[in-house]
């Protein structure tokens, strides 16, 4: 408590009305800006004790379009980060990583320890940042700490983004009367952690000693099917899903162990059912 907070934002895909009640608090300062920017990043760490490095660009089908981009805004931007990061003496990195890097491996639930297999360029440049923080905490004496995030959803994730995950997606074509669409058979699991969880478990690596990588996520697994049955249910709708050809680069299964994040201090506390309840509520 009583901390002042700074965002940097380029708003690429974040909206200022996502903010505009947090605004109003003297101890909150928005900036629009990159991670791309190197000279700002340095002016902006200027006194501050913690960066929440969240800034990415996220969607694996766009990256295998578009990998230059992402190799900008992932792997520059987490260099960038890291860099005025040091400069500024800043005393802990919290940085946003992806349960992707691990692929598709041919057991779950996935452990830190497992090796890394990405399979995709964003999955790539997630990687690339977790080894740039590991040698800048080994070389440089910058503690950071690097959290896998598995499938991330909640209030404000804009379903009309090119990027949009798949929940938000869903309500917002069943809530329109269209048919939600499943690449795949929608057997593939994944692990869908609450975005108020993945908030807590920030705080949890800011104010632990830890460093190294973690596991983020709810420590269970649904198939895709079973997630459309729960979203169609909560809305109301019997429109059954469409299902099509399955995308390039996606993975058949996705489940976190979070026996070492349980060991910092972190736990869920959203079931996936009160998550829906509550991102449905707020698409509504």
């Amino acid at each position: 408590m009583g901390y002042h907070v700074t965002i940097l934002d380029n708003l690429s895909t974040g909206r200022m009305e996502n903010i505009e009640g947090l605004l109003k608090n003297n101890n909150l300062e928005f900036i629009q800006g990159s991670v791309t920017d190197l000279p700002l990043l340095q002016k902006v760490f200027k006194g501050v004790q913690f960066v929440f490095h969240q800034a990415a660009i996220t969607s694996v089908p766009q990256s295998i379009e578009n990998p230059l981009a992402y190799h900008e805004a992932n792997m520059t931007g987490s260099l960038n980060v890291l860099l005025a990061a040091r400069n500024n003496n800043i005393k802990k990195v919290m940085y946003a990583s992806s349960a992707s890097v691990y692929g598709d491996l041919p057991s779950v639930p996935n452990t830190e320890d497992m090796p890394p297999n990405p399979c995709s360029p964003y999955a790539v440049t997630k990687l690339a940042g977790e080894y740039y923080c590991q040698v800048f905490q080994k070389v440089c004496g910058l503690p950071t700490i690097c959290l896998r995030y598995f499938n991330v959803y909640g209030p404000k994730q804009d379903p009309n983004s090119p990027y949009a995950s798949v929940i938000p997606l869903f309500i917002k074509h069943l809530s329109e009367g269209r048919a939600p669409i499943i690449y795949g058979d929608g057997n593939q699991t994944r692990d869908f952690i609450f975005v108020k969880d993945v908030t807590r478990a920030n705080i949890v690596a800011a104010e632990s000693d830890a460093t190294g990588i973690f596991n983020i996520g709810s420590g269970r697994s649904v198939t895709i099917n079973d997630m459309a049955h729960l979203i169609t249910k909560l809305v109301g709708s019997n429109l059954k899903p469409i299902h099509q050809q399955q995308r390039p680069a996606d993975i058949r299964h996705s489940l976190a162990d979070i026996s070492k994040a349980r060991a910092i201090g972190f736990e869920p506390q959203y079931t996936l059912e009160d998550g829906l309840r509550e991102t449905h509520r707020s698409l509504r």
